[in-house]
């Protein structure tokens, strides 16, 4: 669940998206120009921004920029203009997406759930692991055992860094397959297996936070 502010002049506008933002569980709070934005984004924590351009008092592009002398949270700019300048100037300004009105309620969300996943996965990217004597260093891209580096095949990386992320998460052998080796994998489900087994190799005694599910997947339990 996200807490969205919506910032919008035009009240039908807020309330188609505050409608479909809280059928997918989400709260919202709803601002009707620039001004009344930046003053609640100075006053609340929001996970993302719906902020339209053409506002009275203050417009989306001021807006946006006095929001981001103070906060990084993920902005989506709704514009009924298209052209390539204000995109630009939007994206200059720092903003995540941008979206030509009229828009698709559902094309919104979907769009929402991706900026949110790329800034998660941003986040989580700077991060440093440590669980018992396993430490994982996400940006470096390292890992040690014990205090001794450990070196992996580039797919073990990638799969080893993935689950670790993803931990405690039941992963199916789809999904794992699509998201590690790519929707244009023509091999078969023995690669993964096979992965699975050389990363246990590398993890030694860390190896039992990898447990299979069968019949499922695997998880890294921890």
């Amino acid at each position: 669940m996200y807490n969205i502010l919506i910032c919008d002049d035009e009240l039908m506008i807020r309330k188609l998206i505050k409608k479909y933002a809280e059928f997918e569980g989400h709260k919202t709070q709803e601002a009707a120009n620039g001004m009344e934005a930046v003053m609640l984004c100075r006053q609340n924590e929001f996970d993302i921004v719906i902020m339209d351009i053409m506002m009275p008092e203050l417009d989306g592009f001021s807006a946006c920029r006095e929001i981001r002398k103070s906060s990084s949270v993920p902005i989506i700019m709704l514009s009924a203009r298209g052209e390539e300048y204000d995109k630009i100037n939007g994206f200059e300004l720092g903003i995540d997406d941008y979206v030509v009105k009229p828009f698709s309620p559902k094309e919104l969300m979907l769009r929402i759930e991706a900026v949110m996943r790329r800034t998660k996965k941003s986040e989580r990217e700077n991060e440093v692991i440590t669980i018992e004597g396993l430490v994982a260093d996400v940006t470096a891209r390292t890992v040690a055992v014990n205090g001794e580096r450990i070196d992996m095949s580039p797919k073990e990386y990638d799969l080893f860094f993935y689950m670790l992320l993803n931990r405690n998460i039941a992963l199916t052998r789809e999904k794992l397959i699509t998201d590690v080796w790519g929707y244009d994998f023509y091999g078969d489900d023995r690669t993964l297996d096979t992965h699975i087994k050389l990363l246990r190799r590398s993890l030694g005694e860390y190896s039992k936070f990898i447990v299979t599910l069968r019949g499922v997947g695997y998880r890294f339990e921890c």
